[in-house]
């Protein structure tokens, strides 16, 4: 019996580059004391808080309680707040402290940067269908949560 060797498989190829890409960015903002769990929930904060975690769950496709353990270790990096509801005291809200908002265009210009680098070896025009062809796979597999790993 044959079996497929490894490089034979599409997922194969889209791994080995993930994985550069991903490492490489984890690195970047790691010299800025973030994970990129981390930068994935302060960037979807950014544009709406303040917010319920569960409403940040919702939109970034995670589970409460993984929401719940990124708030955690923002809030204690002094990142985010968390603002009590007045009128129920069991719910509340997460935005970004001044520091947090201030840190996400420094963020942003790493992840631009490291796809600049990881990337200025295709054309304009293989770049973009290379994203084109990417974003036709996630919406025809209803693929919709913010990748954090």
């Amino acid at each position: 019996m044959n079996a497929s060797r490894l490089t034979d498989h599409t997922g194969y190829w889209m791994r080995m580059v993930s994985n550069a890409v991903s490492q490489e960015f984890a690195r970047k903002v790691a010299g800025q004391d973030v994970t990129v769990a981390e930068w994935s929930f302060m960037r979807a904060l950014y544009d709406l808080e303040p917010v319920p975690p569960s409403v940040l769950a919702e939109k970034m496709g995670m589970t409460k309680g993984a929401i719940s353990k990124l708030a955690e270790r923002l809030l204690a990096k002094g990142l985010v707040v968390r603002t009590e509801n007045k009128d129920d005291k069991r719910a509340h809200s997460l935005s970004l402290t001044n520091e947090g908002r201030d840190k996400i265009p420094v963020l942003a210009a790493l992840a631009d940067e490291n796809d600049a680098e990881f990337f200025d070896t295709l054309t304009r025009e293989e770049h973009e269908t290379l994203n084109r062809i990417l974003k036709i796979l996630a919406e025809r597999r209803g693929l919709d949560a913010t990748p954090v790993d």
